[in-house]
């Protein structure tokens, strides 16, 4: 009885290994896990081929191809492979408004169990050329509490933080009641500045200012081609000299 039981225990073991020891299934392997273009110029488009093969024993399916922004990554080849076959994904890096070093990734998703979310990688060192590059010092201003009689002036610092001459042709604002000054005097466009130079420029808003949440959006033309446009956020807080008077007596008894 005892050894029929053990031969019966054997015989289930060995069937248990032969079934589950040969399953199949597909097994996804890289040529290459990464790729490095090395230097480029900014604004050179570049891509690379990356290829596999399914070594497995049954059928590798490749159910999506997702990247990183800035990269674009498309399957070439079918997306049933079976054991055996090859397969490629291209990669295309658009360094138009990169600078330094870059790195982006790919990310292929397949039915290997063991390999089921395959990362691949590539870099590039994109090189920018001597250019003007235009800075505004700050971006963002809360003018707090304005009068609507007020006349508010902000003094704005623009800096050329590039290696050539930074040539600001227009400052633009949507409000006609908005103007820009340098040195007491009305800007004429164009005005350049040197590299690794300031310029303080003061913006008046004439009133009367209608009243409640201010927001005034002023733009900066200049010929950094990677920044052709930046703007500069003002906002504040308009009531009357009435409203002012209130609210100073209302908080001058809080002690």
């Amino acid at each position: 009885m005892k050894k029929t039981a053990v031969a019966i225990i054997t015989l289930l073991f060995v069937n248990f290994i032969f079934i589950f020891g040969t399953q199949k299934s597909p097994r996804i392997v890289f040529s290459e896990d990464e790729w490095d273009f090395g230097d480029i110029k900014e604004g050179k488009i570049v891509s690379h081929i990356f290829k596999f093969q399914n070594k497995g024993n049954a059928e590798l399916v490749i159910e999506k191809v997702e990247t990183s922004c800035g990269c674009t990554a498309v399957l070439l080849s079918r997306n049933r492979l079976k054991p055996g076959e090859k397969g490629e994904i291209k990669a295309t890096f658009n360094s138009r408004g990169f600078e330094g070093r870059v790195t982006k990734y790919i990310f292929v998703r397949s039915n290997d169990p063991k390999n089921s979310f395959k990362q691949l990688k590539i870099t590039a060192n994109v090189l920018i050329p001597p250019r003007p590059k235009i800075i505004i010092i700050p971006n963002y201003v809360d003018l707090g509490i304005i009068l609507d009689e007020e006349e508010v002036i902000h003094r704005e610092k623009i800096k050329n933080g590039g290696e050539k001459e930074l040539i600001i042709k227009q400052i633009i604002s949507y409000n006609e009641k908005v103007e820009f000054y340098h040195s007491g005097r009305r800007i004429n466009f164009p005005i350049k500045i040197r590299p690794g130079k300031i310029m303080e420029i003061d913006i008046k808003l004439l009133p009367p200012h209608k009243k409640g949440v201010m927001r005034e959006y002023i733009q900066f033309r200049s010929n950094d081609q990677r920044r052709p446009t930046i703007t500069l956020y003002l906002t504040g807080y308009v009531i009357s000299k009435e409203e002012l008077n209130k609210l100073l007596k209302k908080y001058k008894k809080i002690k």
